[in-house]
C-alpha cells in the first residue's frame, strides 16, 4: 500500500461528503482505509461485526466507522452511521480512485474500418478493435484487449489487459471487465446426428447493462438465438461460467467459480455463493440467496436462503450416510406404511 503524498481529509470533511456524524475529535485526519487489525496512524477502520469488537482495544487506527449501537465501545474519534460496511466501501472508493489514463490511441493498436472511437478514450498497446466497433467517451481499453466487429462499449467502460469482447456484443456505461474475461464466445450448442455432434451456430449476442463488474477469467457466452443478458449493477466474481441465453437480474452478486447452465433466469438482488451450480432452463425469483456449493436443480419461486450442502465427515461415516441416502425413497414408503398400520391398530383397539 503506497502511503507517500496521499491527501489527508478531516473527519468533518468526510461526513460533509458522505453523511453520518462525528463523535470525538472531528479535526482528526485520515488518508487511507484499513482493517482494525492492520490500521496505522492516519488510517480509518470500521466495525461491522461485533466479533471484532475486541480489536478496538489494540487498533492503531486514527479513527473508526461504527453503527449507532456501537458508538460507546471506543474512545477513538469515530464516524457514526447506519451501515458501517457500505460507508467504508464509499470512503475507500473516494480515497482510492481508479487510475487515470491519458486519452489517445497507441501506435501499435489495430483499428478496423469504420470503427468509431471517442477522442477521450484510451486505447493501449497491442489492442485490436474490429470494424464498425463503437468505443464510448472515457473508455479505457488496456493492452492486449480484443474487441470484435460492431461491438459497443458504453461511456467510461474499462477493460483490463487481455479482455476479449466478441463481435456485436454490447456493454453499457461504467462497465469493468477484469483480465482474461471473455464476453460473447459461442455457447455450447450441439446436436447429435448419426453418431456425430453437429455445431449449432450461436447467433445471439451478450448484452451487458450499466455499472456491471466482471471478474478475471469469467466467461459469458453469447445467445444461441436470443441474447444473453446481464442487467444493470450485476457484480460477477472471478472464474464464473455463464452459458448461452442466461438472464441475470439487476444488482445480483455472484461469487467465484459458479456455473450457470443455458437459459437459466436469475432474478434481481440475488446472491449466489461460491462454486454453486445452477442447472439450465429454470428460474430463480428476486431476492434469493444460494449458499456456497449448492446445486440448484429446480426453479426457486420465492425469496429466501437456499442450501444443499452435504456436510463433511470422516470418510467411512460419509460412505455409510451416502448409502442410506440412496434408500431414502424406499424408507419413506415403508414409514408411510407403518404409520397406516399403526393407525389401523389404534382404530381396532
Amino acid at each position: 500500500m503506497v502511503e507517500q503524498n496521499r491527501t489527508a481529509y478531516r473527519l468533518n470533511d468526510i461526513v460533509a461528503r458522505f453523511g453520518g456524524r462525528v463523535v470525538g475529535d472531528d479535526s482528526a485526519t485520515i488518508n487511507q482505509v484499513a482493517t482494525l487489525d492492520s490500521a496505522k496512524l492516519n488510517q480509518i477502520a470500521f466495525l461491522a461485526n461485533v466479533k471484532y469488537r475486541k480489536q478496538l482495544e489494540t487498533t492503531g487506527a486514527t479513527a473508526v466507522i461504527v453503527s449507532e449501537g456501537n458508538v460507546e465501545v471506543t474512545t477513538l474519534p469515530r464516524i457514526v452511521c447506519d451501515n458501517p460496511y457500505s460507508y467504508f466501501a464509499k470512503l475507500s472508493a473516494f480515497l482510492n480512485p481508479l487510475a487515470v489514463f491519458a486519452a489517445g490511441i497507441h501506435p501499435s493498436a489495430v483499428i478496423g474500418t469504420g470503427a468509431i472511437i471517442s477522442p477521450t478514450a484510451h486505447i493501449a498497446a497491442s489492442v485490436s478493435i474490429g470494424e464498425g466497433a463503437v468505443i464510448g467517451a472515457g473508455c479505457v481499453v488496456m493492452s492486449g484487449c480484443s474487441i470484435g466487429a460492431h461491438a459497443t462499449l458504453g461511456e467510461n467502460t474499462r477493460l483490463y489487459p487481455r479482455v476479449v469482447v466478441y463481435h456485436e456484443c454490447v456493454l453499457g456505461k461504467n462497465v469493468i471487465l477484469h483480465s482474461g474475461a471473455v464476453i460473447g464466445a459461442d455457447g455450447f450448442g450441439i446436436a447429435m446426428e448419426e453418431g456425430a455432434w453437429l455445431k449449432i451456430p450461436q447467433i445471439g449476442r451478450v448484452v451487458i447493462g450499466n455499472d456491471v463488474e466482471v471478474g478475471a477469467n469469467t466467461t459469458i457466452d453469447r445467445g444461441a438465438l436470443d441474447d444473453t443478458v446481464i442487467e444493470d449493477g450485476v457484480k460477477l466474481d472471478n472464474q464464473i461460467q455463464i452459458a448461452h441465453n442466461v438472464r441475470i437480474g439487476a444488482h445480483t452478486a455472484i461469487a467465484g467459480c459458479v456455473g450457470i447452465a443455458g437459459s437459466a433466469v436469475i432474478g434481481k438482488y440475488c446472491r449466489i455463493g461460491g462454486s454453486a451450480g445452477i442447472l439450465g432452463h429454470l428460474s430463480i425469483a428476486d431476492g434469493v440467496e444460494v449458499s456456497s456449493f449448492t446445486l440448484v436443480g429446480k426453479s426457486i419461486l420465492k425469496a429466501g436462503t437456499y442450501s444443499g450442502i452435504f456436510p463433511v465427515a470422516e470418510k467411512s461415516d460419509w460412505l455409510k450416510n451416502a448409502a442410506h441416502i440412496r434408500h431414502l425413497d424406499d424408507m419413506a414408503t415403508r414409514i408411510k406404511q407403518l404409520e397406516k398400520d399403526i393407525q389401523e391398530l389404534k382404530r381396532r383397539s
